[in-house]
Order: structure tokens, then C-alpha cells, then sequence
């Protein structure tokens, strides 16, 4: 599929000026900036004292997207996953306090561009279109989009989804590829991964493309649904930040560096995802 070598590219680039998000093209075109803000909360008290945080330069807003599962999702009445415990290591590198906005995914990149958020983190994938609007961070984990199926499905390739009605999250790059390759009359778009699947098991569509780590959170949890053997594309996940805020990539570049080096990056990751 010919984008994908792209974002591969892309992925590769030193984004010095940290590459931009689709959001603001993507949000505006694909759903409403409605979703605002769902719901904030304060992190990182446990590892690093408010008022030395306050004096050091205060709060770091993140904005992300909480059903995104191991990444960022709901666990009683906290946000948790990799991302947030990325964001709060990097936090804590900067001498910060981290806080949460956990707002509808094509929201992020308004955000951020409004100065509302500080940086976006929600399993986000560097493409051409986001770079147009936001800054990157270097890349901090790759993943694939994967295809979610009826285990009684017909579909078995990624070339039986020409004709069928796939189901996707609005304002992912899985939105953007399906469209792309099927067409706007073959993609039904969803505010959560998860209405989406539930379409699926209803048979309202025949097919969802989501990324990998949540696709299997989802097969896992929901009887009858299997994933196809083949990726839809693969993709780096990187952390968007306002246009022009070399600073901030500079310093969130530092962190990730530090986090890749000592190996907590690593440690991160295996806390939500088991080695298969």
C-alpha cells in the first residue's frame, strides 16, 4: 500500500522542527472539534513533589484520547498505559508536573495548536498530513494497523475489504488509509475503536481497522472475533507538539533518549504488553 513507505520515511526524519498532525486538516474535515474536553486529571504527584514541580515551570499538559487500549485507557477512575507512563517519566525528567486532558481524538491536534494542551500523546502516528500542522518528537514505539473480523467472516486478505463496509475510529490513520484505498462510501467512522467493534459484532459492518496492541485487546475480550494474519500498514508512534515549539521537542527528545538509554522505556512497554 503506497503510503505506508512513507510514513516510514517520515518516521525516519530527524523532525528537528518536530512534524505536525493531521489533526487540524483530519478534525475538521472528519468530525467535529466537539469532544472537547471530556475530563482532566492531575499525574505524577507520586513521583514528584507540586510545588517543586510549580517552581521548575509549573504544569505539562497532555492531550490524548483514553480508549485506546494499552495505551491510554480508563482503569477505575484513572487514565493509565504506556503513553501516560511515558508522559509522566518525561515530566518528571523536565521537573514538572504532568496533567491530563482526555478529550475525542481529532480534537488533539486543535489543542495542541491552541496552546490548550502542551503536547499530544495517543498512540499517534506521524504522516504527511499532520506534519503540515504539528511538530513530532522522535519516534518512540512502531506498531501496524490490524483488521478485525467475524471468525465465520468471508474476508480472510486484505484485498477481500474492496466492496465490504469497514468500521474505523474517527481521525485515526486507519480512518485516513481505509478511505483512501476503499473509498469515503466503504469507511463508517466511530468516535471510539470500541462502537466500532461492538458495529461489528452487530453486523453493521464487516470489517474494523485499528491498530494492533488495541486489536488484540479487543479480539481478546469479545468471543467470535479473530484478526487477520496480514497488517494493513505499519506506522511509528511519536508525541505532537505545536508548530515551531523547537524547545519543547528539544527537551521531549532528551527524555525519550534518556528513557530509550536506561532501559525504562523498554521496562514501559512490557508493563502493558506481553511478549508473544
Amino acid at each position: 500500500m503506497k503510503k505506508y513507505l512513507l510514513i516510514a520515511a517520515l518516521a525516519g526524519l530527524s523532525l528537528v522542527a518536530c512534524g505536525g498532525s493531521k489533526g487540524s486538516t483530519e478534525g475538521t474535515a472528519k468530525g467535529s472539534e466537539a469532544g472537547t474536553e471530556q475530563g482532566s486529571q492531575a499525574r505524577g504527584s507520586k513521583e514528584t513533589d507540586s510545588a517543586k514541580a510549580e517552581a521548575k515551570g509549573g504544569t505539562l499538559i497532555m492531550a490524548t484520547n483514553a480508549e485506546f487500549p494499552p495505551y491510554e485507557y480508563h482503569e477505575g477512575k484513572d487514565i493509565v498505559g504506556i503513553d501516560v507512563d511515558i508522559a509522566e517519566a518525561i515530566a518528571e525528567e523536565m521537573g514538572m508536573k504532568l496533567e491530563i486532558s482526555d478529550i475525542a481524538f481529532d480534537a488533539i491536534i486543535p489543542a495542541v495548536q491552541s496552546g490548550k494542551a502542551d503536547f499530544g500523546a495517543a498512540g499517534m502516528t506521524v504522516n504527511e498530513d499532520r506534519l503540515k500542522n504539528v511538530d513530532f518528537s522522535d519516534s518512540y514505539a512502531t506498531s501496524v494497523q490490524s483488521v478485525i473480523v467475524t471468525e465465520d467472516s468471508s474476508i480472510s486478505k486484505i484485498d477481500d475489504l474492496k466492496g465490504k463496509k469497514v468500521g474505523v475510529q474517527q481521525g485515526t490513520t486507519g480512518d485516513l488509509y481505509s478511505t483512501d484505498d476503499l473509498g469515503e462510501k466503504s469507511v463508517e467512522r466511530f468516535p471510539k475503536g470500541a462502537d466500532a467493534v461492538q458495529a461489528l459484532q452487530a453486523g453493521k459492518v464487516d470489517a474494523v481497522i485499528i491498530d494492533k496492541n488495541p486489536a488484540e485487546v479487543f479480539v481478546s475480550q469479545n468471543k467470535g472475533l479473530k484478526l487477520l494474519d496480514s497488517a494493513y500498514a505499519e506506522e511509528d508512534y511519536a508525541i505532537c507538539v505545536k508548530k515551531g515549539n523547537t524547545e519543547l521537542v528539544e527537551k521531549i527528545n532528551a527524555a525519550l533518549k534518556k528513557l530509550k538509554d536506561n532501559g525504562k522505556l523498554e521496562e514501559i512497554t512490557a508493563k502493558y504488553i506481553q511478549a508473544k
